[in-house]
């Protein structure tokens, strides 16, 4: 099966930071996407609503020495993003 087609249209992998490991993701996509391009099973049959209503997607990033809460389904990537903490949901 060829998952391409669940994907924001990208030219390039971004590199982000995951409880401390780097790992490459495509531009342009929220960060679950990311998360299921990671680990296409698991995010895939995760028990996600996609929209923000179940909050099963909740992680930290942090930036500038700040950490806050956001929905991974809503918060597209960015580069260098530094993600220090996963809902339990998030099996990567």
């Amino acid at each position: 099966m060829d998952y391409k087609d669940i994907f924001e249209p990208f030219e390039r992998l971004v590199e982000i930071e995951i409880r401390g490991e780097r790992r490459e993701v495509p531009e342009n996509n929220s960060l679950l996407r990311c998360f299921q391009f990671l680990s296409i099973e698991t995010i895939s049959y995760g028990d996600f609503c996609w929209n923000g209503d179940c909050l099963n997607c909740r992680v930290r990033v942090e930036t500038g020495g700040k950490g806050k809460s956001v929905l991974a389904c809503r918060t597209k990537v960015e580069e260098n993003m530094k993600i220090t903490e996963l809902h339990e949901e998030i099996k990567l």
